[in-house]
């Protein structure tokens, strides 16, 4: 019994030899001043373009507005008229230069088309149903549709010539 019990002590002792002798331990980075590169490309994907931004010069819209002629020269009567039109009809959903329940008017017509702004105004339920870009407005404002404020014709093209001014 006294030799088994010494091959095991001997075979413990040299176990731990073996696991205890022979590694060097890695020393730890210390803070250092020099500047370390990486390898890694941070892969950055493009933002798609909200429909509020989107550039659609070519769209002329559905409903009753097939073309306007605007003038060189901004029809301050016009343009004033419009304001208030405006004013009364449209800041309980939009504001000039920033988004609210609906979109800014600043540059809309760097965006639009005169024909599709007009025809927004006058034939929203149509235009929501119809036009792509009308609908993609929808889905990016929430799903709060644009109301029909009932506007005649004169008074849109006024609240068109009023954000001519919008600068």
């Amino acid at each position: 019994m006294k030799t088994t019990t010494l091959k095991t002590l001997m075979t413990l002792l040299i176990l731990l030899l073996i696991s205890c002798g022979g590694k060097e331990e890695k020393k730890k980075a210390g803070f250092s001043y020099e500047k370390t590169t990486t390898t890694e490309k941070k892969v950055t994907k493009a933002e798609p373009v909200t429909a509020s931004k989107r550039i659609d010069l070519n769209d002329k819209g559905v409903g009753p507005i097939k073309s306007v002629e605007l003038g060189d020269e901004i029809d301050q009567t016009m343009a004033t008229h419009g304001e208030d039109v405006y004013k009364k009809m449209c800041t309980a959903c939009h504001r000039v230069d920033k988004k609210f329940i609906g979109p800014a008017p600043l540059g809309i017509l760097e965006r639009r088309t005169p024909e599709w702004v007009m025809n927004m105004i006058l034939n929203p339920e149509e235009m929501m149903q119809k036009n792509p870009l009308a609908k993609d407005l929808l889905t990016e404002f929430n799903g709060a549709p644009m109301a029909n404020q009932n506007l005649t014709e004169a008074e849109a093209r006024a609240v068109l010539e009023y954000f001519r001014t919008l600068k």
